[in-house]
C-alpha cells in the first residue's frame, strides 16, 4: 500500500506565502513523476506543478514566477512553495506521484494521490 501525506496548507493572506510538503512512503520501489494539482470549489482538477527525477519542472501558467516545486528522491518527498499568493489560487491542493509499487494485484506502475489539504486565500 502507498501513502501519500501532505502537509502545510492554510490560510493566508494575498501576497503571502505558503509551503507544501508530501511524503510518499510504503510499498513504493520507484517514483518516476511527482506533482501537486489542485481544485477549487465547482471546478475541475488542474495540474499546478511537477517535477521529474531529473528534477526538470513543469508549471501551469497562472502560477510560473511564483511557485517553486523541488523534491528529495532520497526521502519521497516533494515540496511545493508558494509565494505571492492570490485569492484565485484557493482550492485543495494534492500531492501525485507516478511510481512503480505493489499493489492487490501485483507490482505495476500506477498514479497515487494524497488525501488533499486545503489553501485559502484571503484577506
Amino acid at each position: 500500500q502507498v501513502r501519500l501525506v501532505e502537509s502545510g496548507g492554510g490560510l493566508v493572506q494575498p501576497g503571502g506565502s505558503l509551503r507544501l510538503s508530501c511524503a510518499a512512503s510504503g510499498s513504493i520501489f520507484s517514483i518516476y513523476a511527482m506533482g501537486w494539482y489542485r481544485q477549487a470549489p465547482g471546478k475541475q482538477r488542474e495540474l499546478v506543478a511537477t517535477i521529474a527525477t531529473s528534477g526538470s519542472t513543469n508549471y501551469v501558467d497562472s502560477v510560473k514566477g511564483r511557485f517553486a516545486i523541488s523534491r528529495d528522491n532520497a526521502k519521497n518527498t516533494v515540496t511545493l512553495q508558494m509565494n505571492s499568493l492570490k485569492p484565485e489560487d484557493t482550492a485543495v491542493y494534492y500531492c501525485n506521484a507516478d511510481g512503480l509499487a505493489r499493489t492487490a494485484v501485483g507490482i505495476q506502475r500506477d498514479s497515487f494521490w494524497g488525501q488533499g489539504t486545503q489553501v485559502t486565500v484571503s484577506s
